[in-house]
C-alpha cells in the first residue's frame, strides 16, 4: 500500500513539473531575413556615350519678296562621340533626373540645287547638345527611363559652285529646338552602369542671310528644316554608395 502511494505521488509531480521546465526551454530562433542589396540609382553621374545619327534637312531659297523656292531635303547618317552629365533622384522604383549632353558629330550632306544645276548646297551639323528631364522606372539594377528638353546644333550651309567645287557662299548657325527620348540602363558593376538610348531632336526651320546674295541671282535668303534621330551606346560612372541594404520580405 506504501509503495503503491509513494509511485502515485512521483507520478504526480512529474505531471506538475514537466509543464513547467518545457515552458521554461528556450525556443529555437527563426533564421533572420537575409539582406538583400539593393542597387540605389540616386547620384551624380559622369559618362561617356557614342553612336550613330542622321540628320535630316530641307533647304528653301527665299527671294526679295520672301517668295520660297524649294532647294530639296536629303538624308545623312554618321557617328558621334561625347559625354553627359547629370543627377538621379530615386523615390521607391521612381527615378527622376536631369542631365546634360554634348556630342561631337559628322553629318554632312551635299546636292546639286533644284533651282540652278550649276550649284550644289552642302549642310553639315558637327556638334549636337541635349539638356534634359528624365523619368524612370527601376526594377533593381535595370532603369527604363524617358527623357525630353531642349536641343542645339552648330550647323554650316554652304553653296558652291559644280565646275570646281568652290564655295560661293557659307553661314555658321547655333539651332535651338526640342528633344525627346527613351532610354534603357542597367547597373553592371558597383557604381557603374551601361545603356542605350535614342533621341529624336526637332529643330524646326530658320531663315538666315547670305554675305553674298548676288553669287545666288538674286536670292537673299535661305530657310532650312532640320530634324536629328540619334541612337547610342552609354556608360556612366555615379558617385556614391552602391545600394542600400534592405529586409527581404515573405
Amino acid at each position: 500500500m506504501m509503495k503503491r502511494l509513494l509511485l502515485t505521488t512521483i507520478g504526480l509531480v512529474a505531471l506538475a513539473i514537466g509543464p513547467a521546465m518545457a515552458a521554461d526551454m528556450a525556443v529555437k530562433a527563426p533564421p533572420p531575413a537575409p539582406i538583400i542589396p539593393i542597387y540605389n540609382w540616386t547620384g551624380f553621374y559622369i559618362g561617356g556615350n557614342g553612336g550613330w545619327a542622321q540628320n535630316h534637312n530641307c533647304v528653301d531659297f527665299l527671294d526679295a519678296a520672301g517668295v520660297a523656292f524649294a532647294s530639296g531635303c536629303r538624308d545623312r547618317s554618321g557617328g558621334v562621340i561625347g559625354g553627359q552629365l547629370g543627377y538621379r533622384w530615386q523615390s521607391s522604383q521612381w527615378v527622376f533626373g536631369l542631365e546634360a549632353q554634348g556630342d561631337w558629330a559628322d553629318l554632312s550632306n551635299q546636292r546639286v540645287s533644284l533651282i540652278n544645276p550649276a550649284l550644289s548646297t552642302r549642310t553639315k551639323t558637327s556638334a549636337i547638345g541635349l539638356f534634359t528631364g528624365q523619368i524612370g522606372y527601376a526594377w533593381n539594377a535595370s532603369l527604363f527611363y524617358v527623357k525630353g528638353g531642349a536641343a542645339v546644333t552648330d550647323n554650316r550651309f554652304s553653296v558652291l559652285e559644280n565646275a570646281f567645287g568652290t564655295e560661293l557662299v557659307a553661314q555658321s548657325a547655333t539651332r535651338w529646338g526640342g528633344t525627346v527620348g527613351v532610354g534603357w540602363e542597367y547597373g553592371f558593376a558597383p557604381n557603374w552602369s551601361a545603356g542605350i538610348e535614342y533621341d529624336h531632336l526637332f529643330m524646326g526651320h530658320r531663315n538666315n542671310s547670305f554675305t553674298a546674295p548676288p553669287a545666288l541671282a538674286g536670292f537673299v535668303n535661305d530657310r532650312i528644316t532640320q530634324d536629328v534621330d540619334m541612337l547610342t551606346v552609354r556608360v556612366n560612372y555615379r558617385f556614391g554608395n552602391y545600394g542600400s541594404p534592405v529586409v527581404a520580405r515573405y
